[in-house]
């Protein structure tokens, strides 16, 4: 899905990751595709550093917006919860603080001595992820992943791919049903088989790790980046 929003020439996207991106963020960023980024850490895990996110950090050509994995999920909670702000405290003191105006140290109003802080609500326009499965019936299997789920709260609409597309509603096990995202919160789904490649899709395959360092090699320059793009577009 990623790579059809960069062969479409897309823009001046504001991104936010939940909480921290990878080798997508990486591609969207390399294409000039992101104008903002919300995020607390952007990694190709084993692959080392994200090539175009810290080329981008470096020459200023997107708009950083630092966070902690704990503020991430404070601003997204507010937003699935309706509220404008929800209370953290752990980056009192910090440099990260300094950076976001956004976000407000006020006293506990219960304690008037601890002072807490407020970190504003996160509501993306669209949530966009890829998950094993969906049924008919737009209900859609996430299992563990509670970070999906909360950034499909939070947002006003939600685009799903999957692997595949079940005859039967998943709400039917209630072994399952805990991990299952109504369709209530889903605005479209699509199949799309090995839609997770090659970062790899929970219980269903492992990442390609040749391919990811591929990915890494190629993105340490502007132009070796455009070349793994002209050459992942001719394989598919």
């Amino acid at each position: 899905m990623v790579r059809l929003l960069i062969d479409r020439g897309i823009r001046d996207l504001h991104v936010v990751c939940a909480p921290i991106g990878g080798m997508q963020v990486d591609m969207l960023i390399g294409a000039g595709a992101v104008a903002t980024l919300e995020t607390s850490a952007v990694s190709l895990g084993e692959a080392g550093g994200a090539p175009c996110f810290s080329r981008a950090v470096r020459d200023g050509s997107i708009r950083l917006r630092d966070a902690t994995c704990p503020a991430v999920f404070a601003g997204l909670t507010a937003a699935e919860k309706g509220v404008p702000f929800m209370p953290i405290r752990g980056i009192i003191g910090s440099d990260v603080l300094k950076k976001r105006d956004d976000w407000k140290v006020m006293s506990n109003p219960f304690d008037d001595g601890e002072k807490i802080v407020v970190v504003s609500a996160i509501q993306p326009d669209i949530a966009l992820f890829h998950a094993p499965e969906a049924d008919r019936f737009g209900n859609v299997r996430l299992g563990r992943r509670r970070e999906v789920m909360l950034l499909a709260h939070a947002s006003k609409q939600a685009f799903v791919t999957v692997e595949r597309i079940s005859e039967v509603s998943l709400l039917e096990d209630e072994s399952m049903a805990a991990g299952v995202l109504p369709a209530i919160y889903v605005s479209a789904v699509a199949q799309l088989k090995n839609g997770g490649w090659p970062t790899g899709l929970y219980a269903e395959y492992p990442r390609d790790g040749q391919e990811v360092e591929k990915y890494a090699r190629a993105a340490r320059s502007p132009e070796g980046f455009q070349a793994y793009i002209r050459g992942s577009r001719s394989a598919a």
